[in-house]
C-alpha cells in the first residue's frame, strides 16, 4: 500500500497551484514578499513607528504561495546548515517599574533601586496585600494610536510599545524596514495573563447588557492578539503567535524565537513577553493563593530572595522584548550587536531545569559565570532553584547569581524579558546588578556565590536566565558576548 502524501507536501502543491494559476511574476512575487500588510495601520500612531509600509497587499491565497516558495525543490537541494546560522540580539526594549529604556532600566538595577510601592492604580485599602511593582508614569503616545490603546489591555500597551522601543533600539529605520523581507520577519512575543482588565471589564458590563460590553472584549482579551496586532502594524508575514507558560513565558518565546532563524524560517524575531496583572481580579487572585508579601509598611524592602524573612513575591508588571537576528543579516545592515544567543533548555525536572542541552547550546557548565536566577522571593521556590544551581554548577568561585526580582517585583509573563535584558546588559556592561534586601540570608545558601548588597564587576563569559513557571514549565536560556 502507497503511503500516503505527507502534508507538507501537500501544502506546497497547493501555494505551487495557487502561484501558477494567479500568474504571480518573479518581480510580483519579491514586491509581495517584502510588502505591505493590510488595513491596521492607521489604527496605530506613527511619531516613533521604526518603518512604513508599502502600499498595496496580496489577494486571499497569495501570502501563502509566496511564503512557501513553489521552487521549492530547488530550495530542499540546498538546505541551511541550521549550526552555520547564529542567532545575535541586536535590539532591546523594556517597560518597567525601573524604566522604560533599557540603559534607564539597568542603571537603576546597578544602583539598587526600588520600583516596588504602593497601589495608586485603584483602591486595595480592603486586601492583605496593596503593594506592587506598578509602572506610575507611561504613556503610548507616539507608539498606539489613542482610540486603540483607549480600548486596549495594558498588556498589549506595554508588549507594542516595547516591541517598537526594540526595533528603535536596534537602528531599524523606516529605511531598513522597507528593505526587510516581511516574510522573514516574525513576533513572538507572549503573556501569562492576556487581557485580564479588559475580561474583567467585560464581566462588569455584561452585568448591566451585553449592549455595554467592549465589542474588542474577546479578542485584546487573548494572550496572542498583541503579538498579532504588533506583526500587522509592521506588515510582518514570519512566524507570528504567543506562548503562554505562565511566568516561563518570555524564555519560551525567546528561544522559540531563535529556534526559527536558526532553522532558516526567519532572519529577524521580536520575541519576549508582556503583563499587567496589577488590578483588582489579579491582586485578588494571588492574595488568596496566599502567594503574596504583606509588607505594606516598608514596599521596598518586600521582595527579598534567599532571605529568611521573605513573605511572598511581589507582583510587578511590563514588558520586555528582544530583537534576535541571524548573524549575517545583522551584519548585512551595520547592525550593533549586543550579545549573541546561544540557546536554553525547557524541561519539568528539577535536577535539570538549570542544565543547558549540549548540543543546543554549545557551551559547557564550566563557561557560565553570570546566573539571573529566577528567585521570586517565596520560601519554596528560591530554595529549590538554589539546591538545583548548586547541583549543577558547584562550588565555582566565578560564578556570581543574582535575582532582578529583588528590585523590580514578579512581572509574571514578562519576567523573562526583562531579566534577559538585564543579563545582556551585564554582558556589555561588565558589571552584576546587587542582590537587595538579603539581610538574612538562608543558612541553606552559600553567599559566596551570590551578588553583594553592591553592584560587582563581572566579565561575563556565559550568562544564564532561569524561568519557572506554574505547570511545572523550566527554562533556561543563555546568552554570551559576540566574537
Amino acid at each position: 500500500m502507497a503511503a500516503p502524501v505527507a502534508p507538507p507536501l501537500c501544502t506546497w502543491l497547493v501555494a505551487a497551484c495557487l502561484s501558477a494559476a494567479c500568474g504571480v511574476g518573479e518581480k510580483e512575487k519579491q514586491r509581495r514578499h517584502r510588502g505591505a500588510g493590510v488595513g491596521v495601520g492607521g489604527l496605530f500612531g506613527s511619531r516613533h513607528r521604526p518603518g512604513s509600509r508599502r502600499r498595496g497587499g496580496a489577494r486571499s491565497g497569495m501570502s501563502m504561495a509566496v511564503a512557501l516558495h513553489p521552487e521549492r525543490g530547488v530550495v530542499e537541494t540546498k538546505k541551511t546548515d541550521v549550526k552555520q546560522r547564529r542567532v545575535v540580539v541586536t535590539g532591546m526594549g523594556v517597560v518597567t517599574p525601573l524604566g522604560h529604556d533599557p540603559d534607564e532600566f539597568y542603571n537603576n538595577l546597578l544602583q539598587g533601586v526600588s520600583g516596588v510601592s504602593e497601589i495608586e492604580a485603584f483602591d486595595c485599602s480592603s486586601y492583605p496585600t496593596r503593594i506592587a511593582g506598578e509602572i506610575k508614569s507611561f504613556s503610548t503616545d507616539g507608539w498606539v494610536a489613542p482610540k486603540l490603546a483607549k480600548r486596549m489591555d495594558k498588556f498589549m500597551q506595554y508588549l507594542i510599545t516595547a516591541g517598537k522601543k526594540a526595533l528603535e533600539n536596534a537602528g531599524i529605520t523606516e529605511e531598513i524596514m522597507n528593505e526587510l523581507e516581511k516574510s522573514r520577519c516574525g513576533v513572538l512575543i507572549g503573556s501569562a495573563m492576556g487581557g485580564m482588565k479588559v475580561f474583567s471589564d467585560a464581566i462588569e458590563a455584561l452585568r448591566v447588557s451585553y449592549k455595554k460590553m467592549n465589542p474588542f472584549c474577546v479578542p485584546f482579551a487573548t494572550t496572542n492578539m498583541g503579538s498579532a496586532i504588533l506583526a500587522m502594524d509592521l506588515g510582518w508575514m514570519g512566524p507570528n503567535y504567543s506562548i503562554s507558560t505562565a511566568c516561563a513565558t518570555s524564555n519560551f518565546c525567546i528561544l522559540n524565537a531563535a529556534n526559527h532563524i536558526r532553522k532558516g524560517e526567519a532572519d529577524l524575531m521580536l520575541c519576549g513577553g508582556s503583563d499587567a496583572p496589577i488590578i483588582p481580579i489579579g491582586l485578588g487572585g494571588f492574595v488568596a493563593c496566599r502567594a503574596l508579601s504583606q509588607r505594606n509598611s516598608d514596599p521596598t524592602r518586600a521582595s527579598r530572595p534567599w532571605d529568611v524573612d521573605r513573605d511572598g513575591f511581589v507582583m510587578g508588571e511590563g514588558s520586555g522584548v528582544l530583537v534576535l537576528e541571524e548573524l549575517e543579516h545583522a551584519k548585512q545592515r551595520g547592525a550593533e550587536i549586543y550579545a549573541e544567543f546561544l540557546g536554553g533548555s525547557f524541561t519539568c525536572d528539577a535536577y535539570h531545569m538549570t542544565e543547558p542541552h549540549p548540543e543546543d547550546s554549545g557551551v559547557t557548565k564550566e563557561d557560565i559565570n553570570y546566573i539571573n536566577a529566577h528567585a521570586t522571593s517565596t520560601q519554596m521556590g528560591d530554595l529549590k532553584e538554589f539546591e538545583a544551581l548548586t547541583r549543577c554548577f558547584g562550588q565555582n568561585p566565578q560564578l556570581r547569581v543574582n535575582s532582578t526580582k529583588s528590585m523590580t517585583g514578579h512581572l509574571l509573563g514578562a519576567a523573562g524579558g526583562i531579566e534577559a535584558v538585564a543579563a545582556i546588559q551585564a554582558i556589555r556592561t561588565g558589571w552584576v546588578h546587587p542582590n537587595i534586601n538579603l539581610d538574612n540570608p538562608e543558612k541553606n545558601v552559600d553567599v559566596s556565590l551570590l551578588v553583594g548588597p553592591q553592584k560587582e564587576r563581572c566579565d561575563v563569559k556565559v550568562a544564564l536566565s532561569n524561568s519557572f513557571g506554574f505547570g511545572g514549565h523550566n527554562s533556561s536560556i543563555l546568552f554570551a558576548p559576540f566574537k
